[in-house]
């Protein structure tokens, strides 16, 4: 997702999936695939090689689990000390909230 407009859409009427350094927000989508927007405050982490590092990393989890994800709009939203995690801890936190977001998708679609 690109524009201003598709993250106004989604902040809306968001399904939230929440821990501790991350915010997962999303809602249906028309189209027949799930799509990806990601903020990482430059408040939250200074140094732009760590933000592009988080980015990354978000998108690759993102791109695995896309197949297993409803047809919805996400933002992931960095929040205060992500940048203390190493890696494999953020991948893991963002697994769990793959699948919450996923269950809370599927509930609020019936």
């Amino acid at each position: 997702m690109l524009t201003p407009k598709n993250f106004s859409f989604v902040f809306d009427k968001a399904i939230p999936a929440v821990s501790n350094h991350i915010t997962i927000l999303a809602r249906h989508n028309e189209l027949e695939t799930a799509r990806l927007g990601i903020t990482v405050p430059k408040k939250k982490v200074k140094n732009a090689t760590d933000r592009n590092t988080i980015k990354r990393i978000i998108r690759e989890s993102f791109r695995l689990r896309r197949h297993q994800l409803p047809n919805v709009d996400i933002i992931v939203i960095a929040k205060q000390g992500i940048g203390q995690l190493d890696n494999q801890e953020m991948v893991v936190q963002l697994e769990k909230l793959w699948r919450k977001l996923t269950n809370r998708c599927n509930q609020s679609a019936s």
